[in-house]
């Protein structure tokens, strides 16, 4: 019975400790993770439009949000979509020198857009503590803001490795290709969430 059960036994000892896309665990924990922080997203921009319809006039006793460094953080968020392209690519192929050039490139538009958000809140012309709708909006504003400051980190760090390790693991590459994914996801929730922070309240 043993020599029959050993025969039939499947040897996964070659196999690599490391996949990507669905092969990967880290991917299927970023899938969630999006989907669980997606929600967030979905359930405060309800909150918002909820707040809306309650109001007689949007924004509250306020002027409109400037529209230049929204725009801004749109344009430069497109952009960063090409080197993010790049460097899950350069990753997949185990190509070192192409995702850490690439990588630099990401980490410089992040601290650019995270420099661009900064004015973002300046020209929102309200304080959180104002009313619903300077509450509602620096909550959005503050929801993306933080999501993208755990990129721009998570991001860094992954240049320090790819520069800093001598002998760099396998599974380092899938940890950039999966963090390429979740930047992906930070630039395509900005979307709609500037066109209800910037765009609805032009709507009345």
């Amino acid at each position: 019975m043993t020599t029959r059960t050993s025969r039939l036994a499947l040897d996964v000892s070659t196999l690599p400790h490391y996949g990507f896309g669905h092969r990967s665990v880290l991917w299927w924990a970023t899938m969630c993770m999006i989907a669980i922080e997606g929600m967030a997203f979905a359930l405060t921009i309800a909150s918002y439009l909820y707040l809306k319809g309650r109001m007689p006039h949007w924004p509250d006793g306020v002027p409109n949000p400037g529209l230049f460094w929204g725009t801004v953080n749109v344009a430069i968020m497109v952009v960063s979509m090409v080197p993010n392209a790049l460097t899950k690519r350069a990753a997949e192929k185990f190509d070192r020198s192409a995702t850490t050039l690439w990588i630099c490139v990401c980490v410089a538009l992040a601290a650019a857009f995270t420099v661009v958000r900064g004015f973002e809140f300046g020209a929102l012309n309200v304080r959180w503590d104002t009313n619903a709708y300077g509450s509602i909006t620096w909550a959005l504003l503050g929801l993306h803001t933080l999501h993208l400051g755990t990129d721009v980190v998570d991001t860094a760090v992954l240049l320090a490795v790819m520069l800093k390790e001598w002998d760099l693991e396998p599974r380092r590459f899938t940890d950039v290709s999966e963090n390429a994914d979740y930047w992906y996801f930070v630039v395509f929730a900005w979307l709609p969430l500037y066109a209800v922070i910037y765009l609805v309240p032009r709507l009345d």
